[in-house]
């Protein structure tokens, strides 16, 4: 798969880098988070609310609206599933990342099909907004013997447990979590744990690109 760095044009519709903000104290924070083999996310975590410029931070990215900050870390080379939110995400990481991403307009029959994802190289330090129109999920590393830190910037709630049954089309039936509908590929973990499986072909993996 071509990797492409974020500032490419190619990432225009996807989202935007996001310039002016003090990322140093959450940045220090992020850096004290446990990095495992595999991927953990946390939603909400208490030493990036309390970092330094958190809250100026929080503030500017989501307009005064509620927000929550967590992290996404270890190690990843697979695409599994892809979600999106009703609103943007931002992220940040203490190493270089890569973030496999589509657009809902990719979506056909409410399914995706894995040809459509695109890969881009976030540089440690620089803050980027997904667009709430951008299907994502958990970062890939670019270097394995670092793995990622990666912060999760949402909306107060979005991740957490929330599963109503039933409901009467697919969109409802990929609502995963609190504001979080889930794609999954049959060869998730997540679709074996019952998520929608709504991507078809490849499960990516650019282990062979990096």
């Amino acid at each position: 798969m071509n990797i492409l760095p974020v500032s490419d044009p190619a990432f225009k519709p996807y989202g935007r880098i996001v310039e002016g903000c003090d990322v140093s104290g959450v940045l220090k924070a992020l850096a004290t988070t446990p990095v495992t083999d595999g991927v953990v996310y946390v939603p909400h975590d208490e030493a990036l609310a309390r970092a330094e410029g958190a809250n100026a931070l929080g503030d500017v990215l989501y307009g005064g609206m509620p927000f929550q900050l967590g992290w996404c870390n270890g190690h990843n080379t697979k695409l599994n599933c892809l979600e999106y939110h009703r609103d943007s995400e931002f992220n940040l990481g203490c190493e270089d990342f890569i973030l496999l991403i589509a657009t809902m307009a990719d979506i056909e029959n409410d399914r995706l099909d894995t040809s459509r994802v695109k890969a881009f190289r976030v540089p440690a330090g620089v803050l980027v907004e997904v667009y709430a129109t951008t299907l994502h999920y958990a970062p890939c590393h670019a270097d394995a013997q670092k793995g990622f830190h990666v912060m999760v910037a949402l909306p107060k709630g979005t991740n957490t447990d929330y599963r109503p049954a039933g409901g009467p089309n697919a969109l409802d039936a990929s609502l995963w979590a609190r504001n979080k509908w889930l794609l999954a590929h049959p060869d998730s973990r997540e679709a074996k744990s019952g998520a929608y499986i709504g991507l078809i072909g490849e499960n990516i993996d650019i282990a062979s690109d990096l």
